[in-house]
């Protein structure tokens, strides 16, 4: 059984602060998230072995924080691979993945992993997508019996060959046709693939079910050319219930083989703390 959405949660990710989640950098992102009023850290769990549960556990009833996974695959773990071997992988993967989110709490996974986040020389095949939604189909039945919702993330076309937009996402989520599986829609992405920031959000609606905000470059909100302003203002259209995240990157903290895979190239920032506080006091703005 999946988790209804109903409660407006802000949220950090984990690499606004930290590179990784190891026990000193888990609790510095930990306290750095409560301290500027964050409700959710969102915690990249790509390598579910590398998260300790209980450490984890201990954190967030520490800082009274709600946590996310963030989940991601890449070209060895590929469910929209023609080699089923590799899809198998993928859905081993999602598997471990999920179970650390229960373990630790949580009942958001979230990310791109309906296909490998790589740029891609091809459009994706009938048997790419057919792949991908068979075992999306099974990661999903895996996931409610842990009581734990999947939100697709909908990233733009350098980084996925299988959707790009809302719209077909939706259509995503009708093959999936799973009442545990949502769609995950980023400004960041949206700005470069979809004909504005309201259209897909209307389209969405109580489909939506996990939201990241992040700049066009990545850096601080309001300085780049994302219209938050119309973004948010079709979140209240919908009255969308659920968490909304702020992402951002600089090769200053991000893991150096995750910059690289981001195309990180350059600082965008480096005093974190200032960046989380500013974002919070902006999304807040625009949404509470």
């Amino acid at each position: 059984m999946s988790q209804k959405k109903q409660k407006l949660l802000f949220g950090g990710h984990s690499l606004v602060w930290a590179g990784d989640w190891s026990v000193k950098n888990a609790r510095f992102a930990a306290s750095s998230a409560s301290r500027a009023g964050y409700d959710l850290i969102e915690i990249l769990i790509a390598e579910p072995e590398k998260i300790d549960a209980a450490m984890t556990k201990d954190l967030l009833a520490e800082f009274n924080l709600t946590a996310a996974g963030c989940f991601v695959i890449n070209a060895t773990t590929d469910i929209s691979s023609s080699d089923k071997s590799i899809v198998q992988a993928g859905e081993d993967l999602a598997k471990r993945a999920i179970d650390k989110l229960a373990a630790i709490g949580g009942v958001e996974l979230d990310g791109p992993f309906a296909s490998s986040l790589q740029p891609y020389e091809q459009p994706a095949t009938k048997e790419n997508r057919a792949n991908s939604v068979g075992a999306m189909k099974r990661i999903a039945d895996y996931a409610a019996d842990k009581n734990i919702n999947l939100n697709i993330e909908i990233v733009n076309r350098y980084e996925s060959n299988l959707m790009n937009t809302a719209k077909e996402g939706l259509l995503y989520l009708e093959e999936v046709d799973k009442p545990n599986v949502y769609l995950h829609l980023d400004t960041y992405h949206m700005n470069i693939e979809e004909d504005g920031m309201v259209e897909g959000v209307l389209a969405a609606g109580d489909r939506l079910g996990y939201v990241h905000v992040g700049e066009s470059h990545r850096g601080y909100l309001g300085t780049g050319n994302v219209d938050f302003d119309s973004f948010f203002g079709a979140l209240k259209k919908i009255n969308y219930q659920g968490p909304v995240t702020f992402e951002s990157f600089s090769s200053a903290v991000v893991d150096p083989a995750l910059s690289n895979a981001l195309r990180i190239w350059r600082n965008l920032w480096t005093d974190s703390d200032d960046l989380a506080v500013k974002a919070i006091n902006f999304m807040k703005k625009r949404y509470s």
